[in-house]
């Protein structure tokens, strides 16, 4: 089996580097405790797997030729991601009427503590949700990563190599990112810095998910 893994590398290493979706969902999972930042990042991996898995065995060809599948395909995450931040805007303006009504400490799921179970579920939950329902991920294995492998080889034995090399990477990004954004908890730990940070990334959702919505 030969691959141009170098070039593979190289091209991985840029698409994780650009902001998207996942990179917004594990930094606001890790903000609010680590360890969710981590369920988030495990959930975005193998939602790559979902991806992976159905490129090696063709299926993804049906779902990019075919506009219906590939627009229901889009228009469920836009939606997923637009949810999110409306979401997260909510709470945010639950909680400043909260402070408005009465002087409350911080939400408990920035205190210390070990991360509830259903707090786990929900980051990988999420992780999972948003890399699965993004068509570009569908076609980041289809068209994109087919150019790194032998035409003469076993296409699917080399998807699926490359496709592993792709998410290990990724684990490793995500948790290193999840290192970093956990350092935002004492800051958030204000409630006006909280409230601005729910708000920013709950818009910022939004306008992510209108953006895909609106991709013809």
């Amino acid at each position: 089996m030969t691959v141009d893994l170098l070039g593979f590398l190289g091209v991985v290493l840029v698409a994780y580097v650009v902001p998207g979706p996942d990179f917004l969902v594990v930094v606001r999972s890790a903000a609010e405790d680590p360890a969710k930042g981590r369920a988030a990042a495990l959930g975005a991996q193998t939602g790559l797997c979902v991806h992976m898995l159905a490129a090696a065995a063709g299926l993804s060809v049906i779902a990019t030729r075919s506009p219906v599948v590939y627009d229901g395909i889009r228009l469920m995450g836009a939606a997923y991601l637009v949810y999110l931040g409306v979401r997260a805007v909510l709470t945010a303006r639950r909680t400043a009427r909260e402070r408005h009504h009465a002087n409350e400490a911080p939400s408990d799921a920035l205190e210390e503590g070990g991360p509830a179970h259903g707090c786990l579920r929900s980051g990988f939950t999420q992780g999972l949700l948003t890399n699965v329902l993004n068509p570009k991920a569908a076609l980041f294995f289809l068209s994109v990563l087919p150019q790194f492998v032998d035409g003469d080889g076993a296409m699917a034995q080399q998807i699926f190599f490359l496709g592993m090399v792709d998410i290990l990477i990724g684990v490793v990004y995500w948790f290193a990112l999840v290192v970093v954004a956990a350092r935002l908890r004492a800051l958030l730990a204000r409630p006006k810095v909280r409230r601005r940070w729910e708000l920013t990334t709950g818009w910022l959702f939004i306008a992510i998910g209108v953006s895909v919505a609106a991709v013809a």
